[in-house]
């Protein structure tokens, strides 16, 4: 009887606390963490699937490993039309994103690549539709007084106070957050990185 094969080792191309506690959620631990070296900035005229998708590939390939490991890395972008809404820079920008997204649908996109042994990567990407309430001056004055729109693609955090502005949602939730669970599990699930 042959031997099993074995079990790749994870490397989560990511430093995003979220996208670890997503994983864990899913009951996987990656075996080390390594923060990808790549240039963030939007191509002129890059769509926001597309832009997410270069995103996840280019940081999965910019990450070393062994032909023991797999690579997981994530990308996730706000986009309201064609237009892409990174990190706020500051207060300012960060209420010009709210008042954007006050009472209208947006677009959360995220691209999710695996790297598996035979050094191929497989690229999913994962759209959300998100609507938010019409939000007055003094919730937008709260929110960024909270600090938690810092940091964060299109300026919030579903997973936390802004949940309290979302009216509608249509896909999925773990996406918004940073990792949409069900595609990344089964990438991870084809290049052999095993669950329960």
């Amino acid at each position: 009887m042959d031997a099993p094969a074995p079990r790749p080792d994870l490397v989560l191309a990511s430093t995003s606390p979220r996208r670890l506690e997503l994983l864990a959620r899913i009951g996987v631990i990656p075996a080390r963490i390594a923060a990808p070296e790549i240039d963030e900035t939007p191509l002129k005229g890059e769509l926001p699937r597309a832009y997410v998708a270069r995103l996840a590939e280019g940081k999965a390939r910019a990450v070393e490993h062994t032909a023991d490991e797999v690579v997981l890395a994530g990308d996730t972008t706000v986009a309201v039309g064609r237009r892409i809404l990174e990190k706020p820079a500051d207060e300012a920008d960060l209420r010009r994103m709210l008042a954007l997204l006050s009472g209208r649908r947006h677009h959360v996109w995220s691209g999710v690549c695996v790297v598996g042994s035979d050094g191929k990567p497989r690229v999913r990407v994962v759209g959300t539709i998100v609507a938010f309430k019409a939000l007055s001056t003094a919730e937008i004055d709260w929110y960024v007084a909270s600090g938690e729109g810092m940091g964060k693609a299109g300026g919030y955090a579903i997973q936390g106070r802004a949940e309290s502005f979302v009216r509608f949602l249509s896909g999925s939730h773990s996406n918004v957050v940073g990792l949409p669970l069900f595609e990344t599990r089964g990438l991870l699930s084809a290049a052999g990185v095993p669950f329960g």
